[in-house]
């Protein structure tokens, strides 16, 4: 029987697990921390609204994938 089409072997880090659980991620920490600190800042209009999510979702993107790809590189290595 053939392997399914999903099935991968990957050699060092999976990337496509790291996409997954980044974005994944990014939801479940960025929408808590995007409305935390919006209870502090004012925002008027929705330009500003969005402009604020953009800025802090952001950030919180690329401490999030740069932390999930430091955990799979050191689990790949053990």
């Amino acid at each position: 029987m053939p392997d399914p089409v999903e099935t991968s072997d990957p050699e060092g880090v999976d990337y496509g697990w790291v996409m997954q659980v980044t974005f994944v991620l990014t939801i479940v920490v960025g929408a808590p921390v995007v409305a935390v600190l919006s209870t502090g800042t004012p925002l008027d209009s929705w330009n500003a609204r969005v402009s604020f999510a953009v800025r802090v979702g952001a950030v919180v993107w690329i401490l999030v994938a740069l932390c999930v790809y430091g955990y799979a590189r050191r689990t790949q290595t053990q």
